[in-house]
């Protein structure tokens, strides 16, 4: 059984969910294909991202870029409710020009070494009742509410980066991240494409290759082969859906040979890459 696992899958350009979940449930480590928005509304959280955690206050919002390993954790039995928006990588990056770019929160999240936002006051503002909105719009059947849900999406986007842009919120620090462990995931996703071993690893960061792998492990719920195979699958997916042919992603994704990503590749998504169909 694998130690983790990519859970929902999006075929629309954004999804939009309301959840309570009333009971304590246990999550396991998991990822997505796709961008995660989360508005924290209720209960007492840790939520890890990539060897970061969080203690989560209500109106938090939760950025996780594709690729993400992360899980919630319950602290006590309160109910747990927030809204989720699943967004399309390829969706989002159309609205992109020189003078904006709505994948801009995201990336300012991933340079602040952050994955929470903590914004004053939001329950009272403009990107909270917009956000209310779409969520409405959901059971809505009015005319042309498709389109209508696509502009509340835009404009939710549209004022969530311009929050960030003002500066007028927190990028929260996480809480019990162990800085090794950060160093090694970031080593791992700056350099896919070479040749990433246990031994090199091993070697770069002075650890006993027995006691990093424990430590992988023991820290993350996963292994350190599964989170370089895993990471390399989405950036041939990425690749290929900018226009390389399946071969050269392969290549270019820090596989060694055809046969070993596309074994790994049907693992994962349960078919042969020649036969995957990639939505842009």
């Amino acid at each position: 059984m694998k130690d983790f696992e990519k859970l929902g899958y999006l075929n629309d350009d954004f999804r939009i969910f309301h959840i309570i979940d009333e009971q304590r449930k246990t999550f396991n480590f998991h990822y997505h294909d796709f961008n995660k928005i989360m508005i924290f509304l209720k209960g007492n959280i840790n939520y890890s991202v990539e060897g970061k955690n969080y203690l989560l206050k209500p109106y938090d919002i939760i950025l996780v870029k594709a690729g993400e390993i992360h899980k919630p954790s319950f602290l006590d039995d309160s109910a747990y409710e927030r809204i989720i928006i699943y967004i399309s990588p390829q969706f989002i990056h159309t609205y992109k020009d020189k003078d904006y770019d709505l994948n801009y929160c995201f990336d300012r999240a991933k340079k602040e070494y952050s994955n929470v936002l903590r914004i004053p006051s939001i329950d009272k503002s403009k990107l909270y009742q917009v956000c209310l909105e779409l969520e409405h719009s959901i059971h809505n059947n009015a005319f042309a509410n498709e389109l209508y849900q696509k502009i509340l999406f835009l404009e939710f986007m549209i004022h969530l980066n311009r929050t960030a842009i003002s500066n007028h919120i927190n990028y929260m620090d996480s809480y019990n991240a162990n800085p090794k462990l950060l160093e090694i995931l970031n080593y791992i996703n700056l350099n896919l494409i070479e040749d990433i071993t246990i031994d090199k690893l091993s070697s770069v960061f002075y650890l006993n290759r027995f006691y990093l792998m424990h430590f992988f492990k023991e820290e993350t719920g996963y292994t350190i082969g599964n989170y370089i195979t895993e990471k390399r699958l989405l950036l041939a997916k990425h690749l290929v859906q900018n226009g390389c042919t399946i071969t050269e992603a392969c290549f270019k994704s820090g596989f060694k040979n055809y046969s070993t990503f596309s074994r790994a590749f049907k693992k994962a998504f349960n078919t042969m890459p020649k036969n995957a169909v990639f939505i842009d």
